[in-house]
């Protein structure tokens, strides 16, 4: 784990000006949240640093405004849900971050809670602006970083503020970074990656530094069409990305070369479109105009007994296109077998990505996973082996 300095119990809080850096980016319609999984996450830590009598000034942001001020994305959501689900004073701030803003951090009393607008109304912060960073820091006496899914951007919430306050990862950033230690360092083997999702081509590097670590790699979702193209192999009018040839051999021969099995599917559910009815075919039989959409029963059956031989097994992308019921049966088939190893102790499960998190929630096997991270970009740029900007801020002196 980075020699990075975190929150200890032997710190106090009380009555301190305590700013959290979280990521309340969920998802929102008609002015309502729709998932509030990644709020649920922190509500015992925010609950703790109220019950220990702090001073809490949360910034986040929602969505990417690029520094203006878009009333579609504005926090207030997020304030009637805090409103609803602490027991404690809330308010909203949302003017300028200058000497009325401190002031107002100041007039808070211990345990009351202050959750500024949509940081990213400020184009500073993008800009990872140091004068700005240096105005956040005066908001607050202590920083803790809760936000590892935004902790690869380079902004002054995430980095510079780091600079001018005294600063540590809470007990969440703690959590994800072990669990990444978990996949590429304390590793119990054998270890199964399953990657899905539509491009292969963003996830080029995490392919290729999960083929020198782990001893299975399965591939599924839209990016498995590459593979199965590959191999020759009919995918009627799925979609292949153009230059893929070269990005699977290669990712083929760094496998083949580190003794990692990569798996794909061996039969498929299709449609003609998106929302269409699901129909079971093997590859052979697929028509020019068929869409792979989920995999088979014996794709899962395959999964399944992986799974079955496997001790650490990572999670990224679901196996098909979900977000229509009729093509969830993949993902829901792959969540419920990680999800009952982990609870018979005969497994270490982490799952990473929101979509990945929104396929497991419909299985009621969310606490039986040793980790789920609804960090995306964070959490792969962290399995390619990148030092994160957010948490390179965050070490020791």
């Amino acid at each position: 784990m980075p020699d990075v300095k975190f929150l200890s119990n032997d710190i106090s809080l009380k009555n301190k000006r305590v700013i959290l850096r979280l990521d309340l980016n969920v998802p929102i319609s008609n002015s309502k949240i729709d998932d509030d999984t990644r709020i649920k996450v922190i509500k015992p830590f925010l609950k703790r640093l109220i019950e220990k009598k702090a001073k809490v000034i949360l910034l986040s942001h929602l969505g990417r405004p690029r520094g203006k001020v878009i009333s579609k994305l504005s926090l207030k959501s997020k304030f009637k849900y805090l409103k609803k689900n602490f027991n404690s004073n809330i308010y909203f701030y949302y003017e300028k971050i200058d000497t009325r803003a401190i002031d107002a951090t100041k007039k808070l009393k211990g345990g009351e809670v202050l959750l500024f607008e949509n940081i990213r109304f400020f184009k500073e912060e993008e800009n990872d602006d140091e004068a700005f960073a240096k105005n956040l820091a005066r908001l607050g006496d202590i920083y803790i970083n809760e936000a590892f899914s935004c902790s690869h951007r380079k902004q002054a919430s995430i980095h510079k503020i780091t600079s001018f306050i005294k600063s540590y990862g809470g007990p969440i950033l703690k959590k994800e970074i072990k669990s990444i230690s978990l996949i590429l360092k304390n590793k119990k083997k054998p270890v199964t990656c399953i990657i899905g999702g539509s491009k292969v081509s963003t996830k080029i590097n995490v392919l290729s530094t999960l083929s020198l670590k782990a001893d299975n790699l399965i591939i599924v979702g839209a990016m498995a069409n590459n593979f199965l193209n590959f191999q020759g192999i009919n995918i009627g009018a799925s979609v292949v990305e153009k230059d893929s040839y070269k990005i699977v051999k290669n990712i083929k021969l760094i496998a083949k070369k580190n003794k990692c099995n990569i798996l794909i599917p061996v039969d498929c559910n299709v449609s003609q479109s998106l929302n269409g009815k699901s129909t079971y075919k093997d590859f052979k039989d697929l028509d020019s105009k068929d869409i792979i959409l989920d995999i088979g029963k014996n794709t899962i059956a395959m999964i399944s007994k992986t799974i079955d031989d496997s001790k650490t097994v990572f999670w990224n992308g679901p196996a098909g296109y979900y977000e229509n019921k009729n093509f969830s049966i993949g993902s829901l088939a792959i969540a419920k077998k990680i999800g009952e190893n982990t609870r018979n102790k005969s497994l270490i499960s982490i799952v990473g990505g929101g979509d990945t998190v929104a396929a497991i929630k419909n299985t009621r096997l969310e606490k039986a996973f040793t980790h789920l991270s609804t960090a995306g970009g964070a959490f792969l740029e962290s399995l390619e082996g990148k030092e994160l900007p957010g948490i390179k801020a965050l070490r020791r002196d």
